[in-house]
């Protein structure tokens, strides 16, 4: 299975090798340019280095757009230097000579990964990968079938290639992995059929029930966790983040030292048995104020942003408009353009006595002087074109007053939203101070 050829020397992936690749994906009416310019690596998403006997793997990180990377027919032994291609997609390392499948950890968006004849002997490392949907391991070293398992955590997974390995020749093997793997729908570029699930599902059963019931358990503990952190979240949105308990209380009395001695003192032990709990009383009434203000505060931003959408909506309506009435405008011009032809083309035959016998006498009249009836056709368009033009007006003239009108209402809501709140602190200041002057100091003996 190895890839090394005696006569030519290892390489690396180095800034020569990586141009040339990169001029060969370029459309040909390009090439001269990709070879005299520097290529934006940026805008590069496609790359192909087969063949050219590539032993490690890097240097790419440059290219931070790519979506297809194939390295196949090389050397490369280690799965590395990959870690900045987050938008791969589509990934090639067949017939190299990898033993140990790792380094993709970061590839969150990979669909197609090809290994297929390597030196590879443990399915592993994959748990990021949960958009992968076709996954080629064939002609590789696998010898223990029930490594297979480890592919049911990758739910997007439908199409598979394991064939070529030692564990392929095991009777039922077949079976095994379309009982241990019901998402997919190709095994081995053979699609898997209904009769073939259904008798692996009856055959493994004793062996998939409890892998089943085992996910399900995960997959609880993972919503929970999950309702926890979403929690959380909220919580730290509100900033009454470990407000709603003793957190706060008993975080205070941590690594205090020498403190902890004043627990003894005469009255100490007394007042310690009711200020926790007027602590955590406290803690939690501001807990829940702190979310309170927050639907509040939330409730005022969805609305905002609704009426800033309305706002644009409306923005996008007056454009809709004047495009209607530019479309009007030039329906009239298009209009006068075929009345000036028609009129044109009446005084053509008048002059050359060709005008027809059955041609209104009224209209004859008319055509007697040619710049009348022109200039007459002239002032109905102007007119048209005026008509139109006022009415555009007021249609722009009354959404603007509607705006005007929308922000006049919302600064005087708001103002007096603000003018409330003031008389409502003044108040409060006003039964404090009466309180204040209320109270009666008595001497000291």
């Amino acid at each position: 299975m190895t890839q090394f050829f005696n006569n030519i020397e290892p390489n690396v992936i180095d800034d020569e090798i990586l141009q040339k690749a990169i001029e060969e994906k370029c459309p040909e009416d390009l090439g001269d340019i990709a070879r005299k310019e520097s290529i934006n690596v940026n805008v590069v998403t496609e790359i192909q280095i087969s063949f050219k006997n590539i032993l490690q793997i890097a240097n790419l990180w440059p290219l931070e757009n790519l979506t297809k990377l194939q390295l196949d027919n090389n050397v490369i032994e280690k799965i590395e230097g990959l870690e900045s291609l987050v938008h791969l997609v589509w990934l090639d390392l067949s017939f190299n000579n990898i033993e140990v499948i790792e380094g993709l950890d970061t590839l969150v968006k990979l669909q197609d990964l090809s290994l297929y004849s390597n030196r590879i002997s443990t399915i592993e490392h994959m748990d990021t990968l949960q958009e992968l949907q076709i996954f080629s391991i064939g002609n590789n070293n696998l010898t223990v079938l029930e490594n297979v398992i480890y592919l049911r955590r990758l739910k997007s997974l439908q199409t598979l290639n394991l064939s070529g390995n030692p564990f392929c020749s095991e009777e039922h093997y077949r079976l095994f992995v379309v009982a241990h793997l019901p998402s997919l729908v190709y095994l081995d570029f053979k699609l898997v059929r209904k009769s073939t699930a259904k008798a692996a599902a009856l055959k493994y059963q004793h062996l998939t029930k409890p892998l089943e019931e085992e996910e399900a358990q995960v997959l609880a503990l993972q919503e929970v966790e999950d309702a926890k952190q979403k929690e959380l979240e909220q919580q730290q949105a509100a900033f009454v983040e470990y407000l709603n308990g003793p957190f706060l209380f008993d975080s205070l009395h941590e690594e205090e030292g020498e403190a902890t001695k004043l627990v003894s003192l005469p009255g100490v032990e007394e007042l310690l048995q009711a200020y926790p709990e007027e602590f955590v009383s406290v803690c939690e009434s501001l807990y829940n104020y702190g979310l309170e203000e927050y639907e509040k505060r939330e409730a005022e931003v969805s609305k905002f942003y609704k009426r800033l959408h309305e706002i644009l909506a409306v923005n996008q309506e007056e454009k809709k408009t004047k495009q209607r009435e530019d479309l009007c405008r030039d329906l009239e011009n298009q209009h006068f353009e075929k009345v000036m032809e028609i009129i044109q083309a009446i005084l053509k035959k008048i002059a050359l006595f060709e005008l027809e016998e059955d041609f209104p006498e009224d209209l004859r009249t008319l055509f007697e002087d040619k710049v009348t009836v022109v200039n007459i056709a002239s002032m109905s368009h102007s007119i048209r074109l005026r008509k139109i033009d006022k009415r555009e007006s007021d249609m722009l003239s009354n959404t603007y007053q509607w705006q005007k009108s929308v922000r006049e209402k919302a600064f005087q809501r708001e103002s007096d939203r603000n003018r409330a709140c003031i008389e409502k602190i003044i108040c409060f200041m006003d039964t404090l101070q009466k309180e204040l002057d209320s109270t009666v100091v008595k001497p000291k003996e």
